[in-house]
């Protein structure tokens, strides 16, 4: 059986988890999201995707 999850709802989720258990202020997460958002804008934005969906295929134990 598999479980198949968006990034983006389990990066918020792990975000939801840092503002309520760890003490990670509101701004901060906005701040870490607004780069984000910014830096996707960027020529990095490739690299970023490539790395994110090598990680991820790591993760899942599949090879392309």
């Amino acid at each position: 059986m598999s479980v198949s999850l968006p990034l983006v709802f389990v990066l918020g989720v792990i975000a939801w988890a840092a503002i309520k258990f760890l003490g990670t202020r509101l701004w901060v997460a906005v701040v870490i999201a607004l780069f984000g958002f910014w830096l996707s804008q960027t020529v990095l934005a490739p690299v970023i995707e490539s790395g994110t969906r090598s990680g991820v295929d790591v993760v899942n134990g599949t090879n392309r």
